[in-house]
C-alpha cells in the first residue's frame, strides 16, 4: 500500500532525515550554545579575582552565592518559560549574559565579580531548562523527536570545541589587553542572542506560549499552578526523583573540578598560569570527543547504571590526583573530562525521557537544576574552607568518598521494587515512565531503548542533527 504525501514520518524529511524547521531548530541550537557558553575568562578567573585582591574565602564566596542564586531563581525562570515560551526565554538570558560578562570591566572589585555571577546564575538559570525543552519540544513538533539525543550532544561537543580553540588564546590576549577574557565573552553572548532571535516559533505548546497561551495558560494555571504541577510530577514519580538525584554526583564533581578547583589543583602541583588554558583546552578535546561519540559506550549495561559508574570514575580520578605528579595530574584531568562528557548527554537524556508528555518540561528541569546546584552551593563552601585550611588532598578524598556513599544509596533505592518497576514499565509507574516525546520508553532500569537506539547512530547522547540518537546539563 502507497503511503499517502503529506507530512514526513519520523526519521524522514529534509537534511538526512531532518525537515527542514527541524534542522534549522537544531543548527540554530548549535550556534546558541556554542556562543553562550563560550566563556573565555574560564581558564583565568581565579587567578583574574586573586589579582583584584580577593582572597580565597572570597571568592569561594561568591561561587557559593552563585550557586545559592542560581537555585532561587530556577523555579520563577522555569515557570517563565513554561509560560511566556521557552524562545522568549532564550532571548531573555542572552542579554542578561552578555551584560553580566561586563560587569568586571566596569568594576574589578569584590562587589563587581559578585553582581558578574549574580548576573550570570540569573542567565543562566533563564536557559538551562529553556534551552533544553526547546530543542526537545521543536523536534517533538517535527516529529523528529529521535534526534535529540544526538542534538544534544553534537551542540555540546561543538561548544567544547569552540572551547579547545579559544581558551589557549587567553593568557597572550590577557597581557595585550587585562579585560579581554571578559569582554570577548560578552561579545560571544551578544552572538547567542542574534541565534536566539532567529529560532522560528514552534508549533503547539511554543505558539501558545509565545502570545501568553502556554500549556499552563490554556489550562488556566497560572505560575503558582505550574510550579505544583510540576512538584506533583515529581514526587507521583518516584522514578524521575531518583534519576535527578542520581545527576548530582556527576553534575557536582564536574562543576567544583572543572570551574572552582581546576586552578588550585594546578598551582598545587606546580604547574604555572601560563599553562592552564592549554590544559584546560586539553582537557576540553577530551570531553567534545567523549559528548560526541557516547555510542562507545558498551550497551551491556543501561543508561542509568552507565551514569553511576562514570560518577564513580569521575570519584576515584579525583582521589588518583593526589598521588600522582604534573603530567599525572594533568592526564587525569582529561580522563576526568572525558567521563563527563559521556555521562552529561545519557543523563539529560534519562530526566528528559522519565518527564511526562504533558508536564512542564521546562520547570521539571528547573528542579532538577536547582537540585544541583543546591548541593554546588555547599560543594562550594566546603572546597574555599578546605583551600584556606591548605587541605586541598583532603577535600579530594573526601569528595571521593561521598560520591560512593550517594550512589551506594541510589544503588539501594534503585534495588527497590516499586522505583525499578516505575522505571521499566511505563504503564506502572505513572506517565514518568514515558518519555515526553511521545512513546520512547524511559531509560530506567532497562534502560535499553534509550541507550541502544542512541548507540545505533554517532552519538548516542551527543546533541547531534543528522541521524536520529535514538537511544544530556549547564553554571
Amino acid at each position: 500500500m502507497r503511503a499517502r504525501p503529506g507530512r514526513p514520518r519520523p526519521g524522514t524529511g529534509a537534511a538526512g532525515g531532518l525537515t527542514g524547521a527541524a534542522h534549522r531548530i537544531i543548527r540554530l541550537n548549535y550556534g546558541f550554545q556554542l556562543l553562550f557558553n563560550l566563556l573565555w575568562w574560564m581558564p583565568v578567573f581565579y587567578a583574574y579575582q586573586k589579582e583584584a585582591g580577593l582572597s580565597d574565602g572570597q571568592i569561594f564566596g561568591i561561587q557559593s552565592i552563585y550557586y545559592v542564586a542560581f537555585c532561587l531563581l530556577e523555579i520563577p525562570t522555569g515557570l517563565i518559560a513554561d509560560r511566556i515560551g521557552t524562545r522568549n526565554c532564550l532571548r531573555a538570558g542572552a542579554v542578561v549574559m552578555t551584560a553580566a560578562n561586563l560587569a568586571p570591566v566596569v568594576s574589578a572589585s569584590y562587589a563587581g565579580f559578585l553582581l558578574h555571577f549574580l548576573a550570570i546564575a540569573a542567565g543562566r538559570s533563564l536557559t538551562s531548562g529553556a534551552a533544553s525543552a526547546y530543542l526537545y519540544d521543536g523536534l517533538r513538533a517535527e516529529r523528529c523527536e529521535e534526534h535529540y539525543l544526538r542534538a544534544e550532544g553534537t551542540a555540546r561537543a561543538l561548544g567544547l570545541a569552540a572551547k579547545v580553540a579559544c581558551w589557549p588564546l587567553v593568557g597572550p590576549l590577557t597581557a595585550l589587553a587585562h579585560p579581554a577574557p571578559y569582554v570577548l565573552s560578552a561579545a560571544s553572548a551578544a552572538g547567542s542572542l542574534v541565534c536566539a532571535l532567529l529560532l522560528p516559533r514552534l508549533a503547539g505548546a511554543e505558539a501558545g506560549a509565545d502570545t501568553g497561551r502556554g500549556d499552563g495558560g490554556r489550562r488556566g494555571g497560572a505560575f503558582l499552578r505550574d510550579a505544583g504541577t510540576a512538584l506533583r510530577c515529581v514526587a507521583s514519580s518516584p522514578w524521575l526523583a531518583l534519576v535527578m538525584v542520581q545527576g548530582v554526583a556527576v553534575f557536582t564533581l564536574s562543576r567544583i573540578c572543572q570551574v572552582n578547583l581546576f586552578q588550585p589543583i594546578l598551582l598545587d602541583h606546580g604547574i604555572g598560569e601560563a599553562s592552564h588554558g592549554g590544559v584546560l583546552a586539553a582537557m576540553t578535546v577530551a570531553e567534545a570527543v567523549a559528548s560526541a561519540r557516547p555510542q562507545w559506550i558498551s550497551r551491556r549495561l543501561p543508561p542509568v547504571a552507565w551514569v553511576s559508574v562514570l560518577s564513580l570514575a569521575l570519584a576515584g580520578t579525583l582521589a588518583a590526583m593526589t598521588l600522582g605528579g604534573p603530567w599525572v595530574v594533568v592526564v587525569l584531568l582529561c580522563l576526568f573530562a572525558a567521563a563527563t562528557g559521556f555521562a552529561f548527554p545519557v543523563q539529560r537524556k534519562l530526566v528528559n525521557d522519565a518527564i511526562p508528555a504533558h508536564a512542564p518540561r521546562a520547570t521539571l528541569l528547573s528542579v532538577e537544576s536547582i537540585v544541583d546546584r543546591a548541593v554546588c552551593a555547599l560543594a562550594a563552601i566546603a572546597a574555599g574552607a578546605y583551600l584556606s585550611a591548605g587541605h586541598l588532598d583532603a577535600l579530594l578524598w573526601h569528595s571521593a568518598l561521598a560520591t560512593a556513599v550517594l550512589l551506594g544509596g541510589f544503588q539501594l533505592l534503585l534495588r527497590s521494587g516499586a522505583v525499578a518497576r516505575d522505571g521499566r514499565e511505563p504503564r506502572a509507574g505513572g506517565r514518568s515512565g514515558r518519555a515526553g516525546a511521545g512513546g520512547t520508553a524511559s531509560a530506567a532500569g532497562e534502560g535499553a531503548p534509550g541507550l541502544a537506539n542512541a548507540g545505533d547512530v554517532d552519538g548516542k547522547e551527543a546533541l547531534e542533527p543528522d541521524r536520529a540518537a535514538r537511544g544530556p546539563r549547564t553554571t
